[in-house]
């Protein structure tokens, strides 16, 4: 019986040391996963105190850098760019600074402005006209007839409908500008446009028989035809009669027109439509 109790007793101490091992194998995984779970929580909250931080920072940096946004111009290579004016002026460096008229003003590169009247099918097709030849078309037109300057264009024998007179006409214009002014005489023109073109007009309405004039918004379009058409009214109305060359005449009203000076009268016609249309508002 001695015997059978010494060797029951090892036994059971090898059992009672199998199942401690066990517990605390048991036990030593949950111990890493309490260690996990403690650690995660304290990793995801200190990334969200920093995006705060950071994000607030964004915040105020972009409010402090918009606050005076900067104009940016896109400029598109084409396959002519390397085209001059009459090969005297290039198209690359002309930039439109006017939001509305940037669509309408067309400076894509040639070299002779004439393009056989392609751009007058369809409808709003001289939109993409070049800018220099809707002037050269301008200075072919006949006379109003009523207003002030009827009659004194290039109209019968002197040039009216003809194309090549209107293009010297121009060409020599432009390189008064460019004498006197130093600058591309594409810009000057670009400019002038821009500052004789009205914002604003009037229109006839008539309700109950009794008609009355409203102040109306004016399209980009208009605005471009009017600039133009007033720009050459102004050449001729300083030229006609007179010992003053067209081409003379022109580049001064060019010039005039570009320094938003009360002396071209493209500008003095810009004030004074937008001031009938402030009365009638």
């Amino acid at each position: 019986m001695e015997t059978e109790q010494k060797v029951a007793m090892p036994k059971e101490v090898q059992e009672t040391k199998t199942a401690a091992e066990h517990a605390e194998k048991a036990k030593a995984p949950v111990a890493k996963e309490k260690a996990v779970d403690t650690k995660v929580p304290a990793a995801k909250a200190a990334p969200k105190k920093d995006f705060a931080k950071t994000d607030g920072a964004a915040k105020a940096g972009e409010a402090k850098e918009f606050s005076e946004p900067k104009p940016v111009i896109v400029k598109k290579k084409s396959q002519f760019s390397d085209y001059k004016l009459y090969n005297k002026w290039s198209f690359n460096d002309v930039i439109v600074s006017d939001l509305s008229l940037m669509r309408y003003i067309t400076i894509d590169p040639l070299i002779m402005p004439h393009t056989f009247g392609r751009r007058t099918r369809g409808r709003f097709e001289k939109a993409n006209m070049n800018i220099v030849e809707r002037l050269i078309n301008k200075i072919m037109r006949s006379g109003q007839g009523k207003r002030k300057l009827s009659g004194k264009f290039i109209r019968g024998r002197g040039s009216c409908g003809k194309k090549m007179e209107a293009m010297k006409i121009v060409e020599r214009a432009f390189d008064i500008i460019e004498r006197q002014t130093k600058q591309n005489p594409i810009q000057v023109l670009v400019k002038a446009i821009e500052n004789s073109a009205p914002r604003e007009d009037i229109t006839r309405i008539k309700r109950g028989g009794v008609a009355y004039s409203l102040a109306v918004d004016v399209s980009p379009l208009k605005r471009l035809d009017e600039a133009v058409k007033n720009i050459a009214l102004g050449g001729f109305g300083a030229s006609f009669n007179k010992k003053v060359t067209a081409e003379q005449a022109l580049a001064d009203e060019i010039i005039a027109a570009s320094n938003n000076d009360l002396k071209s009268s493209a500008v003095k016609r810009k004030d004074e439509v937008e001031r009938i249309a402030k009365a009638s508002r």
